[in-house]
């Protein structure tokens, strides 16, 4: 594996903005395991599927052509060579992805192309178990969260209508990989900070921690 910066947090904490942005500054790679979620669950959907139930969510996911890879330096995945894209934010997505990610074989299939693509670029990669479950051996892992109030209005700001509070309690009560805070996870409260504040801190503890920047 090269390196992995590891970035969780609950939805709308802001870290898929902190993630982008480090990359950026970092020069490396990034990967948003989120999207990949979605993704599965709008062709779940797509496919006519329940994504409530595990048999049928199973089906679909055994019966379809995974392909991952990056962009440049966004990662991507294509199912049967289909760009999902366009329907990531559809409500239906956001009311189902919780139900979809908890799915053994979902999370197995994902791990799979998560692991491949941190072996080929040094990534920032972002999600709800990076830390914990995924890349538990890296040593840079931060859990990016705000206060319930400011995730609901930041959403709303997005165009987003999903239940937080409901996918909190999914993610955090899943029995696959629930949405835990690593135990040497650097906890970045963002409620009253910027995005510039919350990676200048990341970078600050990136130094700290002994990593050589800009990585090789």
């Amino acid at each position: 594996m090269k390196t992995v910066i590891a970035i969780d947090g609950p939805a709308a904490s802001g870290k898929s903005s902190v993630a982008r942005e480090l990359s950026v500054r970092l020069d490396i790679a990034y990967v948003n395991s989120g999207t990949f979620y979605r993704a599965l669950t709008w062709w779940v959907l797509h496919e006519g599927a329940d994504p409530n139930s595990v048999k049928e969510v199973s089906d679909v996911i055994a019966a379809t052509e995974l392909r991952s890879g990056f962009n440049g330096p966004i990662a991507f995945l294509l199912l049967n060579g289909t760009e999902a894209t366009p329907h990531l934010r559809d409500n239906e997505v956001n009311r189902n992805v919780s139900a979809v990610s908890r799915v053994s074989l979902v999370r197995e299939h994902l791990m799979t192309h998560l692991h491949r693509l941190a072996s080929e670029k040094n990534v920032v990669m972002e999600g709800r178990d990076i830390g914990s479950v995924v890349f538990p051996d890296t040593p840079y892992k931060f859990y990016i969260d705000a206060s319930p109030e400011v995730r609901v209005q930041r959403r709303q700001a997005q165009g987003q209508h999903d239940e937080i509070a409901t996918r909190d309690r999914i993610d955090s009560s899943r029995p696959n990989a629930p949405l835990i805070i690593a135990e040497d996870a650097l906890v970045i409260d963002s409620t009253h900070l910027t995005i510039d504040g919350v990676v200048g801190e990341v970078i600050g503890r990136l130094k700290l921690r002994g990593l050589s920047l800009p990585l090789q």
